[in-house]
């Protein structure tokens, strides 16, 4: 997706891509399991198995898109910025909301609408169901927005020692909440506490990418393989300390979110700085996917769930190995074609009507 105020990299669609990807995998893989499939043994699978890492891909990346946004831009006009994040987000957003809400009808409360500005919490009509499931994260990045306008500038005053102090006091949270709450996993997982150091971190990535240009180019080549075996790496430690749902308190999840967010702030800036073109054809696939990645996200475990229970595992060719990959292919597939109708039937009308910000826009 294009933005106004930064010119046009397909490294970040690329990575929009594969996060969403990944959280589809491990999405996949919950059904698969929750059907009756066979889980994975090797805690090596750990990128699938423990796939909402794709969540703090995203939120890593949101910081360190934006803060090049403020790089480039110096003070940001914070009405601009907030009308352009809410043409991005609000109105798929919504639709899941009304979705979600249709669908829990008869427990819906007129406070519920409330729910808007806290998916991530409480019993929000978005979370009873899994067919909108996805949107928890939704309000919480839309938070980090609000506050980004402030961050960044006092960031580009005081140097990258202002969000590593933010990095200390987010840490401070993190301790101190951890024997406050029963289930203190699912805290980290999905709240400001677990959430808001990764779009810090991001922030963080992006200017060192600045300084750094020159050099993460030249090392690039290297850089880019090894941080995906690092993202790898991260995830198999994750399946074996501590795996996502199968642990209420876990003390490896208070260092969890800043650990994940720099093994992908590591792959962020050496992709980004990644100078070979892929093949063409690639590069145009990967760069749709990072497009529609939005509707993608937000639909995609609907048409997980809904395919599951209305087909159910394949049971075609006798291999269960071969049924399996071939269903995920059809489902992704379908997925693709939902989110890139949803895309440009919700998503690009309102994307048309964004401004330029910062103090580009009357250059």
């Amino acid at each position: 997706m294009r933005s106004l105020n930064l010119p046009y990299n397909p490294r970040i669609d690329q990575l929009r891509w594969l996060a969403a990807t990944i959280v589809f995998l491990y999405h996949f893989y919950v059904e698969y399991c929750g059907a009756g499939g066979a889980a994975f043994d090797s805690v090596w699978a750990g990128i699938i198995t423990e796939g909402h890492t794709g969540v703090g891909l995203f939120f890593t990346l949101s910081g360190f898109l934006f803060m090049q946004i403020a790089l480039a831009h110096g003070q940001l006009e914070y009405r601009d910025f907030v009308r352009n994040r809410t043409l991005r987000i609000v109105p798929l957003f919504f639709t899941i909301f009304l979705l979600a809400t249709s669908i829990g009808r008869d427990k819906f409360q007129g406070q519920d609408i409330f729910y808007l500005l806290a998916t991530n919490l409480g019993s929000s009509p978005t979370s009873v169901s899994v067919v909108t499931g996805a949107a928890w994260c939704i309000s919480l990045e839309f938070l980090f927005y609000l506050v980004f306008p402030f961050l960044s500038r006092f960031a580009i005053e005081q140097g990258p020692r202002y969000l590593l102090k933010l990095l200390v006091l987010m840490m401070f949270f993190k301790l101190v909440s951890y024997n406050e709450n029963e289930h203190s996993t699912i805290m980290y997982f999905s709240t400001f506490v677990g959430r808001f150091d990764q779009f810090i971190i991001g922030m963080l990535a992006a200017m060192l990418y600045q300084q750094r240009q020159v050099l993460l180019r030249r090392l690039s080549l290297w850089l880019a393989p090894l941080a995906l075996m690092l993202a790898c790496a991260n995830s198999a430690l994750q399946a074996h300390l501590a795996p996502f749902n199968v642990q209420p308190k876990s003390i490896f999840w208070i260092s969890w979110s800043m650990q994940e967010s720099l093994v992908w702030a590591c792959m962020i800036v050496a992709w980004v700085s990644f100078p070979r073109l892929l093949p063409a054809w690639l590069e145009c696939m990967l760069c749709h996917g990072g497009k529609i990645s939005f509707s993608f996200y937000l639909l995609h475990m609907a048409v997980i769930h809904f395919m599951f229970r209305a087909v159910g595992p394949l049971h075609i060719s006798g291999q269960p190995l071969f049924d399996t990959l071939l269903f995920g292919v059809m489902l992704y597939a379908a997925t693709w074609a939902l989110g890139t109708l949803s895309y440009h039937v919700v998503e690009e009308p309102f994307l048309n009507m964004r401004r330029r910000y910062g103090a580009a826009r009357n250059a």
